[in-house]
């Protein structure tokens, strides 16, 4: 068994949604690194995305503006790619939205453009790229996509973010569908829930990541390491078996908090 090449993404080509900033360029980071020949973000922010594209490189990151909140621009975006690419070995749905408001005030706007944005596009995206994925996994190995959800779909959080907690939890279970349906043109869909992560979208672990860490129980927060390792993991030859899961990356949150003795009635 030869380790390297069981995570190597040599000569593999991909694609992050929102990929300019936050988790999505620890994506970036990680496929680079494990050695695909090329991987295109898109983004809204023009000037972010060719920032990112001027740090890690122009001759392997390409940038392609896409408002992905509308069909439209999914379609545009899924045309680009079809225009530059014969075939598409990874996917990376990782474009996201939160929205927070008091129970009695959330509004309509706020609702739609985090359902549509986290569960819609995942879903069409993937649809209007489906030929260039099912050339990708007609080679030596199956093509993969994995969508972002969060530990928000698994658990209650404090915040009253009512849609962005049903749409990852929604993301949770539309990935087991579509991996029943996509393994059959040797596609395979999973999901990464991300804890505490630095990011504009979680701007506690950015701004105050002692006081985040704290309620940890690995005490520190997410690092570009480890999101860059799921993402290798799930991609190359070592997830190959690894089928409509949801890998949870959040230092035990989730699964190893122990509860408060202030509401453990045992305690």
């Amino acid at each position: 068994m030869n380790i390297q090449e069981l995570f190597s993404l040599d000569g593999r080509v991909a694609l992050v949604t929102g990929g300019s900033r936050g988790i999505g360029k620890m994506f970036v980071e990680g496929l680079l690194a494990a050695g695909c020949a090329r991987v295109y973000i898109s983004a809204r922010k023009i000037e972010q995305m060719q920032e990112t594209i001027a740090e890690l490189g122009e001759d392997k990151v390409i940038g392609i503006p896409a408002d992905l909140s509308q069909m439209d621009g999914m379609v545009a975006l899924a045309e680009e790619m079809k225009n530059r690419e014969d075939k598409l070995d990874i996917l990376i749905n990782n474009a996201g939205a939160a929205w927070g408001q008091p129970y009695l005030e959330f509004n309509e706007a706020g609702w739609h453009r985090t359902m549509d944005l986290n569960v819609k596009t995942p879903f069409f995206l993937t649809q209007k790229l489906h030929d260039l994925l099912v050339a990708g996994g007609a080679g030596d190995h199956p093509a993969k996509v994995i969508h972002v959800s969060s530990i928000d779909g698994q658990r209650i959080n404090p915040w009253e973010t009512y849609a962005y907690q049903a749409s990852k939890a929604g993301v949770i279970q539309l990935t087991r569908r579509m991996a029943a349906r996509l393994i059959q043109d040797n596609i395979i869909v999973s999901s990464i829930a991300p804890g505490a992560f630095p990011s504009e979208m979680n701007k506690a672990a950015k701004n105050a990541p002692d006081a985040s860490a704290s309620m940890i129980p690995s005490k520190r927060v997410g690092t570009a390491e480890d999101m860059a390792a799921a993402a290798i993991y799930l991609c190359s030859r070592a997830g190959d078996y690894v089928v409509g899961e949801t890998l949870t990356v959040d230092g035990g949150v989730v699964n190893a908090s122990l509860p408060s003795m202030f509401n453990d009635p045992a305690g």
